[in-house]
């Protein structure tokens, strides 16, 4: 379940899902998925789907990962400088870090980032910088950033992200209570334009850490 040929079916699907661009379905192919699950989930680890992670926590469908980073990436030839928003066991990191010179990773749940730094460690991937912070205030000392992905729904942009975006530069996050959308921000020369997109169902954003 765990081979090569079962992530280039997750490809496949994800491109019959409408995910075009070649360079993200590259970066999905590249990182293995079962690395980041719990052994006991490891042979469901390619099925499109959200799974858990423990702590009210979920790894993200390969779908909205793929989604997500096909709209941040959209048109530019890669990621720069990059902000996650909610690092949970590092998946999506290590998506964003094929695709990015730098990705700096924030997570509020110690046990998690401590868990998303072990699996960076055995992948060698050593261009994700993670840090415990509450995802709310981003991360100031690193910024400004080219593109920011926020993987918990708030009820509005929490501004501290909307001042990090770098000028041209886009940010993509889930918005709202019980009915959530996907909104991508673009950081334009006469400010910020904000695209409501695809309904989603994401773990709330949470202040603090713990």
């Amino acid at each position: 379940m765990t081979s090569q040929r079962t992530r280039a079916r997750m490809v496949e699907r994800l491109r019959e899902k409408g995910i075009r661009s070649e360079a993200v379905l590259k970066a999905m192919a590249a990182v293995p998925r079962h690395v980041f699950v719990e052994e006991a989930l490891a042979s469901r680890a390619y099925e499109d789907t959200a799974l858990p992670l423990g702590m009210g926590q979920t790894i993200s469908q390969p779908y909205i990962v793929a989604r997500m980073i096909e709209l941040l990436l959209n048109g530019r030839p890669g990621l720069g400088k990059t902000l996650e928003v909610g690092a949970g066991c590092g998946y999506q990191a290590a998506v964003l870090a094929q695709l990015s010179k730098d990705v700096y990773a924030v997570e509020r749940i110690a046990p998690l980032l401590e868990k998303a730094k072990a699996n960076m460690r055995t992948l060698q991937q050593f261009n994700v910088r993670l840090k415990l912070a509450d995802g709310h205030f981003g991360l100031p000392e690193a910024a400004p950033f080219d593109s920011i992905i926020v993987a918990a729904a708030g009820a509005a942009i929490p501004p501290e992200l909307l001042r990090q975006l770098a000028p041209g530069g886009r940010m993509v996050l889930p918005v709202g209570g019980h009915e959530q959308y996907l909104c991508l921000v673009e950081h334009t020369a006469n400010g910020f334009i904000e695209t409501r997109l695809d309904p989603v169902r994401f773990v709330p954003l949470l202040p603090g850490t713990q």
